[in-house]
């Protein structure tokens, strides 16, 4: 039988007493970190310039962007894995290298084929973009970091402030910029690409949004980052499945 120690709170620390198995260890448990790390951090610092860069421009050198994030060598090789894994960044050797914002792949560029989605239909293209969201946090829910998740909640702060104001184009525009941090949380280039496409049109299809439908959204998008820093797969892809005005899940209907 197993003794108490003071240094484990007085638990029992021997096998479990009448055949009872110990609990299986939660995907929290193994996999994420209780803070991000270093290179984490690193990483959304740099993958914040990427969001405020043309695809394509110079970020900086290596050492540049080293010495920006105040980190060490190995831990910002660390971080430059994390960004090259989310296809958020490519490096060029040589005079005139460094870091660049990645450009979409040529066979999803955003301005080859949404010349189809223009600005006369926005309420399809956030139709488009609507059906995408499942995907995008499936994604999300393998490869965002608590990093990645506090990067999220900052958006959700505009978000907040433009519904407190029931002013629908800043929130439109909020809004865009906190789904274009999710995509970038994907690997798939093809997918974030396509998904990026839409954004800038379908954004215009928010922007006679009455107060009642701003604040449903904003409830959605937060209930929706807590359900990706909590891992919590079922609710996630519930509420990334879920336009506002239909039915949330463990919810009211959301207003129209």
């Amino acid at each position: 039988m197993g003794t108490a120690d003071h240094r484990t709170g007085g638990r029992d620390t021997g096998h479990p007493r009448d055949g009872a198995e110990p609990p299986a260890l939660r995907r929290d448990d193994w996999e994420r970190p209780s803070s991000p790390s270093r290179a984490e951090m690193a990483a959304e610092r740099i993958a914040q310039r990427v969001t405020r860069t043309e695809p394509g421009a110079r970020l900086g050198t290596k050492d540049e962007l080293r010495t920006a994030c105040g980190v060490s060598v190995g831990t910002f090789n660390e971080a430059l894995r994390l960004l090259q894994a989310r296809g958020l960044v490519t490096v060029r050797p040589g005079p005139g290298g460094g870091l660049f914002a990645a450009r979409p792949a040529p066979a999803a560029r955003p301005d080859a084929w949404p010349r189809d989605l223009d600005e006369q239909h926005p309420d399809e293209a956030a139709r488009i973009r609507d059906a995408l969201d499942p995907l995008l946090v499936e994604d999300a829910l393998w490869h965002a970091s608590p990093a990645d998740v506090a990067g999220l909640r900052r958006h959700l702060a505009a978000l907040a402030e433009a519904a407190d104001a029931a002013d629908p184009v800043a929130f439109a525009h909020a809004d865009r910029l906190l789904r274009a941090r999710l995509a970038a949380l994907s690997p798939g280039t093809l997918l974030r690409s396509l998904y990026d496409g839409l954004l800038t049109v379908a954004e215009q299809a928010g922007h006679t949004a009455g107060p009642e439908l701003l604040r449903a959204r904003y409830d959605r998008h937060a209930a929706l980052v807590d359900a990706l820093d909590g891992r919590d797969r079922d609710r996630a892809l519930r509420l990334a499945a879920t336009r506002v005005g239909t039915p949330e899940a463990g919810g009211a209907p959301a207003p129209e």
